[in-house]
């Protein structure tokens, strides 16, 4: 299976995201497929035995549409296309807007006497001539309105119908109505009627859904402004160390493995590794960190971000697409370009919204005309029926707030991988955290040590060698903690056999002839060693928030060891904050009993899962899902963690949450990764969740209520009570401002800001 993401050109509502889809999914081997109008972008998931780009395409083309392939390298080029690409739609648009509004001035002038019986000698009589309105508006119809028509009768050829059909539709019947009456006029007068011309309707409702559409092409070229401040973050050049001189590079030409200088102030270009130097580097605009991170030998640096006022050199790891940046830029893209299940009854609505609305209109000619035998009212309710009518709103709803809240979780250090992540963020009631290194520093270190035979003959650095000599082999942090700290009393490692690591109890391997095995006091009693010993240490440091460790040899208790790992400064902060969210906290971690109630009592969670490995997380988490028998209740519950044992709990859990300090796999297996690893971030994730999932249902009410409405009123229901009737540029002007008003709506967002814990 591949997936793909291709731009899409040639879209008016998202009745047309709609016909696209069905296109799409229509191509042999497509498994899935989402088209978002808001963001004119599909997200295709298909069998590449059957299916390919071409094929795809080609299906898009035949529904009467274009499109293009998203690069997934991090050029800017990119971005300048699809700028480009806008700002010619803009120039497009403005221009026929303008033409359309100086001639629809005239139309409306000429038109004046007529609407209000009033003799008004102050306009042009040739104004009122209905040839001259005839010449006037036929450039404004065919011209600045051609594309409703030419998109009209492709929908028509294939079947479907989209908002340009009930455009077309609607002006066209105003047109070809008021061009009947000037070529036989006395065809109304013979029916006892006034032959009264509306060519200013036509002309008007045209040039007013043009001005909704470029407001509109406007409003959501900044929906998108995240990505292109992304990009805008990328280095142009690189100063190279190569065979001995510095010279100055365009990005592209980056290799991995060159030698970068940078200079106090200078952005770094690509991702690397520190190998000389000092200096501090402000990462905010990448991670959402507010404080420079100081940076020496052996520390990774970030492409994008801006050195402060050291020097240093680093060697890329990085570059083109790997880079840190454009993953970044990529999963936002992706999370754009994707759907919230609460859009499914907009889909819905919208998949037999124009043919409701043309059914609406037709038995609004049909009720009228045969009611009064009046043609004028009949075409003009029709008419107002088929222009208010408008499925850009509901299709815009939802879409366009998903990419501003997207957007804004990227400025503010959250990568959200999709849209059905960012809604259900709001309804979690239980969130589990893990403890090292999402609680905790995730660096712990040896704070005491204690052998059986004491520090006689040396016997404390001897098992200090054997243990530091097995440890080195793992990548667990309590062993990082070992080696450490070996290496801070100048021990010195040997060679090690059969070296085996069990998740979640310790380790062993052969070392000099000697079986050594580190970990859990349950495992080694397990193991049917005696660890009764040193039993007063262990509840001493355990009693104190550490975590032990045993050390045996040839299965004889040969010492313990007292490991701390410091809590993040905010762990305190974000459980209350969460607490106060009404969500339930619990802790989960593979640590003893003892040591998780100290930590948890530190930060305030009572509810902990101690001593759990790493294949029981996940089942955890389906117990607090009400998944397994136990638990009855249903719950949505997220899950915080950082290390590769969290990833199997990470993806069972509704909401994954990975700090993104920790591994690649668990933040591969995350929904949202908190970039810079500030708790903070779980407490802004969701905050931004609420705000967006209110500013859709907003979305959704204004669009619904507007049709609701806007129709009926549209058909003429209050001219029996009040004898008013909707004035079709009344109904032009609303269709018009009913779009613009959900996107303006959905840009709000860019406001928001997370309330600061306390």
């Amino acid at each position: 299976m591949d997936t793909l993401t291709l731009k899409l050109r040639g879209m008016s509502c998202a009745a047309c995201a709609n016909n696209i889809e069905k296109a799409i999914r229509s191509v042999p081997g497509v498994r899935d497929c989402n088209v978002n109008f808001g963001a004119e972008q599909a997200a295709i998931r298909y069998d590449r035995s059957l299916a390919n780009l071409e094929k795809i395409q080609a299906a898009i083309a035949a529904a009467g549409y274009s499109s293009y392939s998203l690069q997934e390298e991090l050029l800017s080029e990119e971005d300048d296309v699809e700028k480009a690409t806008r700002q010619a739609l803009q120039r497009q648009l403005s221009l026929k807007v303008v033409v359309g509004g100086v001639i629809s001035i005239f139309l409306l002038l000429g038109s004046l006497p007529m609407m209000t019986g009033l003799n008004l000698p102050l306009i042009p009589s040739f104004l009122q001539n209905s040839w001259v309105q005839l010449v006037l508006t036929t450039p404004v119809v065919f011209w600045c309105g051609g594309s409703f028509y030419r998109n009209g009768w492709k929908s028509l050829k294939r079947h479907t119908a989209t908002m340009d059909t009930l455009i077309a539709l609607g002006t066209s019947a105003a047109y070809l109505y008021s061009l009947f009456v000037t070529v036989f006029p006395k065809f109304f007068i013979a029916q006892g009627l006034i032959p009264h011309i509306y060519y200013e309707v036509a002309a008007i409702v045209i040039t007013l859904i043009l001005l909704g559409r470029l407001l509109e092409n406007r409003a959501r070229g900044q929906t998108s402004e995240a990505i292109r401040k992304l990009i805008g973050l990328q280095a142009r050049d690189a100063r190279v160390i190569r065979d001995g001189r510095e010279i100055d590079v365009p990005i592209a030409e980056v290799r991995i493995n060159d030698v970068i200088l940078v200079r106090p102030g200078e952005k770094i270009p690509v991702d690397g590794e520190v190998i000389a130097g000092i200096s501090t580097v402000d990462e905010a605009m990448v991670t959402g960190e507010s404080l420079p991170v100081k940076k020496q030998s052996g520390d990774e640096v970030i492409g994008a971000t801006i050195n402060g006022a050291g020097a240093f050199q680093f060697r890329v790891t990085r570059v083109g697409n790997d880079t840190f940046l454009a993953q970044i830029v990529k999963l936002v893209q992706q999370a754009q370009g994707s759907k919230a299940p609460i859009q499914r009854l907009a889909d819905q609505v919208t998949g037999w919204f124009v043919p409701a609305v043309i059914a609406v209109a037709i038995a609004t000619f049909v009720i009228w005309f045969n009611f009064t035998g009046n043609l004028t009212l009949a075409t003009m309710t029709t008419v107002g029926v088929l222009i208010i009518a408008c499925p850009c709103a509901l299709g815009l709803a939802t879409p366009t707030s998903v990419m501003v809240g997207t957007g804004k979780g990227a400025e503010n250090g959250i990568l959200i991988k999709g849209a059905d992540s960012l809604e259900l963020a709001h309804k979690i009631q239980t969130i589990v955290l893990d403890k090292t290194g999402t609680l905790t520093q995730g660096k712990p270190t040896v704070t005491d040590f204690v052998t059986v035979n004491g520090t006689a003959n040396g016997n404390e650095i001897k098992l200090l060698q054997l243990a530091a000599t097995v440890e080195h082999n793992s990548e667990h942090p309590l062993a990082a903690a070992v080696v450490k700290y070996a290496q801070s009393q100048e021990v010195s490692l040997i060679e090690v056999k059969n070296f085996v690591a069990i998740a979640g109890s310790g380790v062993q391997a052969v070392v000099s002839n000697q079986l050594v095995q580190i970990g859990t006091q349950r495992w080694l009693t397990e193991l049917g060693i005696n660890t009764i010993t040193l039993q007063q240490y262990k509840d001493a440091w355990e009693a104190a928030g550490k975590t032990v460790i045993l050390i045996a040899v040839d299965g004889e208790l040969q010492g313990v060891m007292g490991i701390a790992d410091a809590l993040k400064p905010s762990s305190t902060a974000v459980v209350k904050a969460l607490q106060k969210l009404g969500l339930e906290v619990v802790m989960l971690t593979g640590d003893n009993r003892k040591t998780a109630d100290a930590i948890a009592g530190q930060v305030g969670i009572q509810r902990i899962f101690a001593e759990v490995r790493p294949d029981q997380k996940a089942a955890i988490i389906q117990s607090l899902q009400g998944k397994i028998e136990k638990f009855p209740k249903s719950k949505i519950v997220a899950m915080v963690g950082d290390g590769i044992n969290d990833a199997p709990a990470l993806a069972q859990a509704d909401v994954g949450i990975a700090i993104g300090t920790g591994t690649d796999v668990a933040i591969a297996a995350s929904d949202i990764t908190l970039i810079s690893g500030d708790l903070q971030g779980i407490v802004t994730a969701i905050q931004l969740s609420r705000a967006t999932i209110n500013n859709i249902k907003q979305n959704l009410f204004f669009a619904f209520i507007y049709n609701v409405i806007g129709i009926p009123i549209a058909a003429g229901i209050l001219f029996p009570i009040f004898g008013w009737l909707l004035n079709p540029i009344i109904a032009g002007a609303a269709m018009a401002l009913s779009s613009l008003s959900v996107v303006s709506n959905a840009l709000r967002l860019r406001n928001f800001q997370p309330k600061a814990i306390s």
